[in-house]
């Protein structure tokens, strides 16, 4: 009995991992749409009523240049119709994120992913670098096509602390460039 569960947890590992592989083999996938996306996890949960596969415990994904680690990574997808391909439509990270492009590293909180607008979220405390180069915000918008970022500051209620005459301070984006 004890080699027919191996056989049968193992035959469930294969086919979550030919199901993953063609999920992620699809054509809207993030940055290079040719390249294979890559992810390492602690586990792996397919959430098919959702739509989506949830992976946890030290992710770790790549696809070309790009690289992201987090403590929870949500892939949401199309359901597959009529031959067509199934497309990746989202992605969710949770957890210290830290993403990175060439010599772009961005971190938050959060992190989402939208394919059809082709942008990036960062949410929560959230940073980014270029070279030696540093902006801060509550929420850093990074829009793939465009090549071009917005940083957002916080509202009063997003507080640093008071400031002194018991109002809230709101957060404000900060920019610390250095010459090369």
């Amino acid at each position: 009995m004890y080699i027919r569960e191996i056989f049968v947890k193992n035959r469930l590992v294969n086919i979550l991992f030919a199901f993953t592989f063609f999920l992620f083999s699809a054509n809207s996938c993030l940055w290079a749409e040719d390249a294979p996306i890559i992810i390492e996890a602690d586990r792996m949960v397919s959430l098919e009523a959702d739509n989506s596969v949830l992976f946890t415990g030290n992710v770790d994904a790549s696809q070309a240049n790009v690289h992201i680690r987090s403590d929870k990574m949500t892939v949401y997808y199309t359901p597959r119709k009529d031959g067509k391909k199934q497309e990746v439509t989202r992605l969710q990270c949770v957890g210290n994120v830290e993403v990175t492009r060439d010599e772009w590293l961005g971190t938050g909180k959060q992190m989402n992913y939208f394919a059809k607008d082709r942008k990036v979220i960062l949410s929560g405390d959230a940073r980014a670098w270029q070279d030696k180069n540093l902006v801060t915000g509550d929420t850093i918008i990074y829009y793939l096509d465009e090549g071009r970022s917005e940083v957002v500051s916080g509202s009063p209620s997003a507080t640093v602390g008071a400031n002194g005459n018991g109002k809230k301070k709101p957060t404000r984006v900060k920019a610390t460039l250095t010459p090369q």
